[in-house]
């Protein structure tokens, strides 16, 4: 059935053992997929979550024809759970978490699994994952709680210990690339390009090209070099990046800065991944020790922190210091 989660092809042995392990009765009633961000875990737990609640799954697949499959493509599934925050970067609410009891504890109306996806884990303050704490510890019959989180620092050790950790890595390349060459028009060199912007993850590769950000990208870059190349002054590119989206520039910024270090501490080899950025990181690399490198990408880290956090910063004020930093490496 079309409106069913398409497993992506780099987790599907992950998904195969999950089968085995549930086909021979030892499936955890608790999973926490961790692993970087936009690498597709909640599809990953949605393809999952319809194979368990299939009546006749095939190969470790959800068949898409009998009535829970209808229900789960049509979003209607009464044994599923979905469980989020009110707004992306919010936090989740202890009463949204305690509405899990009701759910958790009554009988399955398919007459199979009940399965919890809680997205993203790591939204949850200590009073929510508190309240959850007593379901993992007892949780139903035939239950199943997937905690997706690509910050699994962030969870309680509680939350943790409680938990069968599955580590979610991102798919080989070249498996990334034909994925996104599939999903998109993109020829191969394309594909790869806007794969390393993305730090090879094929989700963000895929919605960077479905958002058209590859002006706010080119933006990013040129202001940076102009920076290094005294065209401009910090000031000045702040002032022209004050309408971007700040979240998403300190991203690319973040991973521009993480290439760069690591090209200043690999002596041998090109490990500049990002094209379009090469040259001026390469100099950078070759220029500056790499302890300023990483000082200033922490930096940047934690000021995207703030953002997702909703504390609304001052963005000039934000992009200038940063921006005074990044002109100070090659001092």
């Amino acid at each position: 059935m079309s409106n069913l989660v398409t497993l992506h092809p780099w987790f599907e042995a992950r998904v195969q053992h999950l089968a085995k392990l549930h086909n021979d009765g030892r499936l955890p009633h608790a999973l926490l997929l961790h692993g970087m961000p936009g690498i597709g875990k909640a599809d990953f737990a949605k393809a999952f979550a319809q194979m368990l609640l299939c009546q006749q799954p095939i190969d470790g697949k959800a068949c898409g024809h009998c009535k829970p499959c209808e229900l789960n493509a049509a979003g209607s599934h009464p044994d599923l759970f979905l469980l989020a925050p009110d707004e992306p970067g919010k936090q989740l609410k202890v009463d949204q978490v305690r509405a899990l009891n009701e759910f958790i504890y009554s009988t399955a109306q398919q007459g199979g699994y009940r399965v919890v996806i809680l997205n993203p884990a790591d939204s949850m303050n200590t009073a929510s994952a508190n309240a959850l704490l007593k379901m993992l510890e007892e949780p139903g019959a035939d239950t199943l709680i997937l905690l997706l989180t690509s910050k699994i620092g962030q969870l309680l050790p509680t939350i943790k210990s409680r938990c069968q950790h599955i580590e979610c890595h991102p798919p080989a390349e070249h498996e990334a690339i034909q994925w996104l060459m599939n999903a998109s028009d993109l020829d191969e060199d394309r594909a790869k390009s806007i794969l390393h912007i993305n730090l090879g993850a094929p989700m963000e590769a895929l919605a960077y090209i479905e958002n058209g950000l590859n002006d706010q990208r080119a933006q990013l870059v040129r202001g940076l070099a102009d920076i290094l190349k005294q065209r401009r002054t910090a000031l000045e590119v702040a002032q022209s990046w004050n309408k971007l989206d700040l979240e998403l520039i300190l991203g690319w910024f973040y991973s521009l800065l993480i290439d760069a270090a690591r090209g200043a501490v690999c002596e041998t080899g090109d490990v500049i991944r990002q094209d379009d950025a090469r040259n001026m990181l390469n100099a950078v690399a070759k220029k500056t020790n790499p302890v300023k490198i990483f000082k200033l990408a922490d930096k940047v880290h934690e000021e995207r922190k703030a953002i997702l956090l909703r504390q609304n910063p001052n963005k000039q004020l934000l992009l200038e210091c940063i921006l005074l930093e990044w002109a100070a490496l090659l001092n």
